[in-house]
């Protein structure tokens, strides 16, 4: 008997037409107050890239869309949390985040604690450089990154002060431009669903184990280094 498909949770700007999710659900901020709708389509392409990437590394995989973007790339702390909260009840067993709000959110932290409490994996996008963002500043959240030296199928063990591990930067389609650590993160949360399709242990520190030796590379790039 096949074991049961893994539920990735994808908070994002939707998905396209053609892309098939298990569920979908839209959080909207509205005169101050935090609604659940109906998903619209992918107005900024986005959360489709995500998508795809994911669909394509981990076929198997049942994806579950919480949409939080809209026609712009800006959301809040209130529906970031409130789509994790969403997803953890859906059985979402890792969520992807291809996201980084620049302030703390005592909200946000509460709905990531309450998932990491029920096992649920989160991978949060984190610059290479700069300051950190939440929700993958917050602890027990895998901080996710791109990395020049990944191919499609790589992963980069990167233990710095920025991020974790890192992956492939480049997206499926080329026609939506987006930044390497969002399109890492996809990689490695597609990399974690195919460990989980299979595994027996599950939890933080056996994933995390998983990565460092699925690893290519070891330590940050090292610029002027050639890698053959």
């Amino acid at each position: 008997m096949p074991p049961e498909a893994v539920r990735v949770g994808v908070v994002d700007s939707g998905f396209s037409e053609h892309q098939k999710v298990a569920l979908s659900a839209a959080f909207i901020l509205r005169n101050h107050q935090l609604w659940l709708e109906e998903s619209q389509p992918d107005q900024l392409g986005h959360g489709s890239q995500i998508i795809e990437i994911i669909n394509m590394l981990a076929p198997d995989s049942e994806v579950i869309s919480a949409q939080v973007f809209g026609d712009r790339y800006t959301t809040s702390a209130p529906q970031v949390g409130a789509a994790i909260d969403w997803l953890v009840d859906q059985g979402a067993q890792v969520i992807n985040l291809s996201l980084g709000l620049r302030s703390d959110s005592e909200s946000l932290r509460k709905s990531c604690e309450r998932a990491i409490t029920r096992g649920t994996i989160l991978c949060a996008s984190s610059p290479a450089r700069g300051d950190p963002v939440f929700p993958s500043a917050y602890p027990g959240i895998f901080r996710m990154t791109g990395d020049a030296r990944c191919g499609r199928h790589e992963i980069s063990c990167l233990n710095s002060r920025f991020a974790d591990f890192g992956a492939c930067v480049r997206p499926i389609s080329e026609a939506i431009g987006s930044s390497g650590a969002s399109v890492g993160c996809a990689h490695l949360t597609a990399h974690v669903a195919l460990y989980m399709q299979n595994a027996e242990k599950t939890g933080f520190s056996d994933v995390q184990e998983w990565l460092a030796q699925e690893a290519r590379y070891h330590g940050p790039e090292r610029r002027g280094v050639v890698h053959e």
